[in-house]
């Protein structure tokens, strides 16, 4: 059995032949002294213990497997390659319900018939139940789905048939989609997305992967919307996985509009019956389609035929904590064992994509220029230094939105800062507003009345005096969305503004209502963090203003340059989709910054190719393998001591570079000091071989009941 505990080992169990069980299927088992969800995932092990000593299952919850062989395949080799705990990651595969030992019976779709019963009783029998006769008379032509049912009958009177014995209830049997008798028409493609398109139905049927780099504007969707038409010809399904839950909708709608087929999403905000649901439609064949964020990855697919990873370089398809997998790494890996394609998309895609595809692993398809024909937005450095600013915005700054905003157009502005100011600052003698439990400042939040920890989530009430010298001239420092939303109301009174970032789409439906607002003509202005560069259309938008680049120019991430690159190209991109031109102004006290430069000068494929150039001189990844060990604890020595050992033993690994033990950059987090090392590897073999050898070691170390660690393969966060 494997069992969701933080231990890598299986667990001997007994279990009865009938039913007859097997792998993949739940089962509910005691574990010392709880009764733990688990999965079958060998039957008669050669190395069993004896029977004798073996406690017994509880009970087997499947008759068929929840988790089919090839799921159960790609299951076992994430935790082999991310090192994490099998139990954990099985169940982690499962939705909510599953996992809490509901019976999968209960969610099937269901219909309704009479029983012998029924089809006898006198039609006088139900006269004083009139609501219960009416159920009746409808049962007696035919089954009646429980959707259908319910719409004309109350479920009490459902029930009170059923308990008389006279309707019986019965599972019925999903099938999969009908396919569409035609393919679905597409928009005129360009020459380029033709030959994208050609590529993906050539290798349909076999495993190829394809990495789609186009600009932005260039069509990607269509190229992806063409691919899928004649796959579902053939009944097969596909898979679309997006990085935010945010771009799910309009990929959802602009899917639906297109094909007469189910297409069905998948994401967190979903309710437990719904991804249920969902799942049930995936692995059934019933859905045709599914758009999700990078759990769906672990969908019980019928017929898979082609997943495509759309915005591939976003940094959401890498899970941050637990089981720690990139699900663009993992869906290759599934595709390989489907034998399908899967085709990855970006405008900017990610230096490791780059690489495989320039070293012709990939099949690489450009897609050099916009689908309608548009220029590419241009780009203008405004200098900060030695200006007067108003409100964060320079004189000239202003001037352009002013005239975009006369002619009736949306302008976007830029900051990827949330709240309503980095921190209080006391003018008297400069404290500042501290976290209490982490390296870092509190974020004023002026709606909310609140100092919030952007780190851990603390909060408390803004304070009346400073903490260092009892002043109460407190007074915002720096600027956040939510303070700019405040200064352009100011300046541009009959003006609409829409604000876009976490904290104002936090209400269910707002993201939506604000996508909404932002489709509407006329002149806007736009206001928002990083969710801005998540792929949305806004053909209106005619201006983008950057209005503080030089926060992302200098980090102790190597990662770094090539984060600020793609999210300067994505955010940029979102101008001049329309008829009128667009344009980005970057505001920077550093105009003659070399990355600033390039991108402007050149575009993200000349950075791109500059970069991974630089990567292999200095031998970073993708040219050598990454492996990171965080640890956390009350006391720093702790971590520090902690990380020393793992050194010390991967040092018998010559072939292993090791960096640290190093404070983490945010060196405290709720309350507990952090430190991590970096392990780099020439060789994939010889890394995986190295941390197989030390997890066997490390839960004897004394110190591990003081440090929680984490393990981290292929990271791409070393913050």
């Amino acid at each position: 059995m494997a069992l969701p505990v933080p231990l890598r080992q299986h667990f001997d169990y007994l279990i009865n032949a009938d039913p007859k069980p097997q792998v993949g299927c739940r089962v509910l088992v005691p574990f010392g002294n709880r009764k733990l969800i688990g999965i079958i995932w060998q039957i008669a092990p050669t190395d069993s213990f004896d029977a004798s000593k073996l406690k017994a299952v509880l009970s087997l919850l499947d008759t068929s497997p929840v988790l089919p062989p090839l799921l159960c395949q790609l299951l076992s080799f994430a935790a082999d390659y991310y090192h994490y705990p099998l139990g954990e990651v099985l169940i982690s595969a499962l939705p909510a319900l599953l996992r809490e030992g509901r019976n999968l019976n209960d969610y099937q779709p269901k219909a309704y018939q009479l029983t012998d019963t029924g089809k006898l009783l006198n039609i006088t029998a139900l006269k004083r139940a009139p609501k219960q006769h009416a159920l009746w008379q409808a049962l007696q032509a035919h089954q009646l789905t429980e959707s259908v049912l319910l719409q004309q009958h109350s479920r009490s009177t459902l029930k009170q048939l059923l308990e008389k014995q006279l309707v019986e209830e019965l599972i019925v049997a999903p099938i999969p989609f009908t396919p569409p008798e035609t393919e679905a028409t597409g928009l005129k493609l360009t020459p380029s997305q033709a030959l994208a398109v050609t590529a993906v139905n050539h290798a349909s049927g076999r495993f190829e992967r394809l990495l789609l780099e186009g600009v932005t504007g260039s069509g990607k969707t269509e190229v992806y919307l063409q691919a899928i038409a004649s796959l579902l010809l053939k009944q097969q399904q596909v898979l679309v996985i997006v990085p935010e839950i945010g771009l799910t909708p309009q990929t959802l709608a602009r899917f639906q509009a297109r094909f007469n087929v189910p297409v069905l999403c998948w994401h967190s905000a979903l309710t437990d019956n719904e991804r249920l649901h969902c799942w049930l439609q995936a692995s059934t064949g019933a859905a045709a389609i599914i758009i999700g964020t990078r759990s769906a990855l672990f969908l019980p697919f019928w017929q898979l035929g082609l997943i495509i990873i759309d915005e591939e370089h976003d940094q959401s398809l890498k899970q941050q904590d637990g089981f720690r997998y990139h699900a663009r790494d993992l869906a290759i890996k599934r595709a390989a064992l489907q034998h399908c394609p899967i085709l990855l998309g970006s405008a900017t895609p990610s230096l490791e994509s780059l690489h495989n595809a320039l070293s012709k692993r990939f099949i690489h398809l450009p897609l050099p220029d916009r689908a309608a024909g548009q220029a590419l937005p241009s780009f203008e450095l405004v200098d900060l230094k030695q200006q007067v600013l108003q409100f964060g915005l320079a004189s000239q700054t202003l001037a352009q939105i002013k005239q975009q905003l006369t002619l009736g157009l949306q302008v976007m502005l830029f900051l990827n800062r949330r709240g309503f100011a980095p921190a209080l600052s006391c003018q008297e003698c400069g404290w500042l507003t501290e976290c209490q439990r982490c390296s870092a400042f509190t974020t004023y939040h002026k709606q909310s009345r609140q100092l919030v920890c952007h780190h851990c989530g603390a909060s408390k009430a803004i304070p009346r005096q400073c903490g260092g010298c009892g002043s109460t001239q407190l007074k915002p420092l720096g600027q956040g969305t939510e303070q700019l939303e405040e200064n352009l109301q100011l300046l541009f009174p009959d003006i609409a503004i829409t604000r876009l970032d976490r904290d104002s789409t936090r209400r269910k439906g707002a993201l939506h209502q604000a996508l909404e607002d932002i489709h509407q003509t006329g002149a806007r202005l736009i206001v928002g963090t990083q969710m801005l560069a998540k792929g949305h259309h806004f053909p209106n938008v005619s201006l983008v203003v950057i209005v503080d680049v030089d926060g992302a120019l200098y980090s102790s991430d190597f990662r770094a340059p090539e984060q600020l690159a793609q999210l300067l190209t994505q955010v940029a991109g979102r101008a001049g989709r329309g008829s009128s031109g667009g344009k980005v102004l970057l505001q920077t006290q550093y105009p003659e910054h070399a990355l600033l430069q390039d991108i402007i000068q050149n575009g993200y494929a000349s950075f791109a190719r500059s970069a991974l150039a630089e990567r292999e001189q200095t031998r970073l990844p993708p040219f050598q393998h990454l492996v990171l060990f965080s640890a956390e604890a009350h006391q720093s020595i702790d971590c520090q001591q902690w990380l020393q050992q793992v050194t010390d033993f991967m040092r018998q690994y010559p072939a292993l570079q090791l960096l640290g033990p190093i404070p983490a950059p945010l060196e405290r987090r709720a309350g507990k000091y952090r430190w991590q090392l970096q392990l780099y590897s020439a060789g994939r073999n010889t890394v995986h071989q190295a941390l197989d050898q030390l997890l066997l070691q490390i839960a004897s170390w004394p110190l591990s009941r003081k440090v929680k660690w984490q393990l981290d393969v292929d990271p791409t966060d070393l913050t």
